[in-house]
């Protein structure tokens, strides 16, 4: 509460009521006294009319005009008198004094008028100048006129008084009456301040003590003063700040200690964060090395003849470390898009071959459950990533494949209401989702019906990396569905610009027919990985040169071995790396050989470094085809590489663990 405020409010309560009387009694007074000059005005010029209508009968009666002339010049010397005029009876002016301001004659009759102009400030009066009425001496004639005569006025007195002595008397009026009421008002407040002054000092000192102890300062205390009228509160303030002085000390002492236990458990915290991080890395690298190194067997297992109970042996294992590799592919992806690790590289390009690959890679699946799969085309040009997008679409579809028994899977394009995007629709006749579960099904590894978790109804990450990428690419996905009546899934996307250029088809196969005699560098320090991907190469024809090391991939380039593609490990022995590797061994050849790194690290700021050195990055597990896929476009020489390495697998029971870019 500010002083000032208290003072005015103070002096307002004493001042109003004094302010409001004052006021009034000015009024009523100045109204009833304004009212009585103005009276007091009219009757004046009123009484002069009729003295000058008396003084001018018989000069009018006798035609006197020098007489009439004199009296009307003598009225000009009364106060406020403009101008006199008589005329007789026919209204024809015998004579005037003065400058009148009527330019015509007013209506003449038997009664006095008076006549206010606003124009000149004047009053205009007219006074009838009747005939004397002399009684004779005369037997023959009545004492009392005849009844219903009216006699003839012989003329009337015209007089022109002017208002200005009356308007001046009225404002001076005016201003004594407002300065009395300014005295009364400052005598009044005078005296309100001095009586209110013993009342205020109090409450001001309440009032800074309450303000200091507002803003923290609780060692604040205040003056008692035995006459003091607010004694006791002032006394209950001192106590109350000692004792929240007082509670404030020891909080800030409790705060002390408990922002050291904290800085002890945040500590203890972090070094069990980072114990935890360095052990979750390990693990996964550890892990990913011989996933990576069981894949590469099993392909090539696949590839040598076998009788039928091998066959389906060779079959589950394969099935079996494909569904590892989901998982570690579907926990990579979310680690990338938690670290926003995910580059965005939007572009024009034609939606028709994003169905165009959705058509020709699950068509067969569907048939194969008896369900039709149709992709209606369109000629549609999206403005997103295309890469993104197909990952976004291959998970949809494939799960709505997945969940639907019988009927069939449409997916369509339509523009959507603000003519600005498209809204890509993706509709099943499967078994629907309940509206309980429509937020559910978005989190991890949450299953509607699979508590059993059964591998062969997906991770349950595919719906979640759905809708982390659509936030990442800003596009809006919804959700419409009910239990036994299918499902809807769309996703607005924003409609290329008008007249934006024709790129390549990212989905387009520009690959080599085979890669036999091709040479490949092979640089890994791990045997069992090694030995895995130099079989799987040399079943496909190519001729495998392996080093362990940096010295060792040197010396090949030294004996004249140079490699069509370079395939290195990151992770090498004596804190050796990939990319350094790579940057020496095209240094030596004096030509960019065409490289990838392969790793279980899943850090992304080795992901960043892969991509600044224009490097494609394939995390272990590597998928056989991916990798046959990526050296046939690195032989190819093909600037797209990253990408197309990096995109999802042609597989649709592999959309749930399919990279990201």
């Amino acid at each position: 509460m500010k002083m000032v405020d208290i003072r005015s409010r103070m002096l307002l309560t004493a001042l109003l009521p004094v302010t409001l009387l004052a006021v009034l009694l000015a009024a009523v007074f100045l109204v009833a006294r304004v009212g009585d000059i103005g009276e007091a005005h009219s009757q004046r010029a009123r009484t002069l009319a009729r003295q000058l209508a008396t003084a001018s009968e018989y000069g009018l009666f006798s035609a006197n005009i020098t007489q009439l002339q004199t009296i009307a010049s003598g009225a000009l010397r009364e106060p406020d008198v403009r101008s006199v005029a008589i005329v007789d009876a026919q209204g024809i002016m015998l004579v005037k004094a003065g400058q009148p301001r009527y330019t015509a004659l007013p209506v003449l009759g038997g009664q006095e008028s008076e006549k206010l102009d606003p124009a000149t400030g004047t009053d205009l009066l007219s006074q009838p100048i009747a005939a004397s009425q002399v009684k004779l001496d005369d037997l023959y004639e009545s004492g009392e006129p005849a009844a219903g005569t009216i006699a003839q006025p012989l003329g009337h007195v015209l007089i022109e008084f002017s208002r200005d002595r009356l308007v001046q008397r009225e404002r001076d009026m005016l201003l004594a009456g407002v300065a009395v009421t300014l005295g009364g008002l400052l005598f009044g407040g005078f005296l309100a301040v001095r009586l209110g002054r013993g009342v205020i000092r109090p409450i001001l000192r309440v009032s800074r003590m309450i303000e200091h102890i507002g803003r923290g300062e609780l060692s604040a205390r205040g003056a008692v003063l035995p006459d003091d009228p607010l004694r006791e509160l002032q006394l209950g303030l001192n106590q109350m700040a000692e004792r929240l002085e007082s509670g404030r000390d020891e909080l800030e002492r409790r705060v002390v200690l408990a922002t050291l236990e904290l800085r002890e458990k945040k500590e203890e915290a972090e070094t069990a964060t980072l114990a935890k991080s360095r052990f979750l890395a390990a693990a996964s690298h550890d892990l990913r090395q011989p996933t990576h190194a069981l894949g590469m067997f099993v392909a090539r297992l696949a590839q040598l003849p076998h009788d039928a109970e091998t066959a389906h042996l060779i079959t589950n294992l394969d099935a079996s470390v494909q569904a590892m590799q989901d998982l570690l592919d579907a926990l990579l992806d979310i680690s990338r898009l938690d670290a926003r690790a995910v580059q965005v590289h939007r572009r024009p390009f034609a939606l028709a071959d994003i169905f165009d690959q959705l058509r020709l890679g699950l068509t067969a699946t569907a048939v194969e459950k008896g369900l039709r799969l149709r992709v209606r085309q369109t000629n549609v040009w999206l403005l997103s990533d295309p890469t993104l997008l197909h990952r976004i679409m291959l998970n949809l579809v494939v799960n709505a494949v997945r969940y639907t028994r019988q009927g069939g899977v449409l997916v369509a394009c339509r523009l959507a209401r603000d003519g600005k995007h498209a809204r890509i629709e993706v509709w099943d006749s499967g078994v629907g989702i309940a509206p309980e579960h429509h937020q559910a099904i978005f989190k991890e590894f949450y299953q509607v019906g699979n508590r059993e978790r059964d591998r062969s109804k997906g991770l349950g990450l595919g719906l979640n990396i759905v809708e982390r990428t659509a936030h990442l690419l800003g596009h809006r996905l919804q959700l419409r569905s009910s239990l036994g009546l299918g499902t809807r899934f769309s996703i607005e996307v924003p409609l290329a610009p008008p007249g934006a250029p024709a790129l390549p088809n990212p989905f387009e196969a520009r690959t080599l027919d085979d890669l036999a005699d091709l040479v490949v560098l092979v640089i890994e320090d791990d045997a069992l990985a090694r030995e895995g991907l130099v079989s799987l190469l040399e079943s496909w024809g190519v001729v495998v040169v392996v080093a362990e090391g940096v010295s060792t991939a040197l010396w090949q380039l030294k004996f004249g071995v140079v490699p069509d593609v370079i395939i290195s490990d990151y992770r090498l022995r004596d804190t050796e790396n990939g990319l350094d590797t790579v940057r020496q061994l095209r240094a030596a050849a004096g030509q960019q050989i065409p490289a990838c790194l392969m790793s279980g690290d899943t850090d992304p700021a080795l992901m960043q470094a892969a991509r600044i050195a224009g490097l494609t990055l394939l995390h272990k597990p590597v998928r056989p085809a991916k990798l046959r896929s990526l050296i046939r476009r690195l032989a190819a020489g093909d600037p797209d590489g990253v990408q197309v390495a990096s995109a999802p697998a042609s597989r649709p029971d592999q959309a749930d663990g399919a990279d990201l870019v």
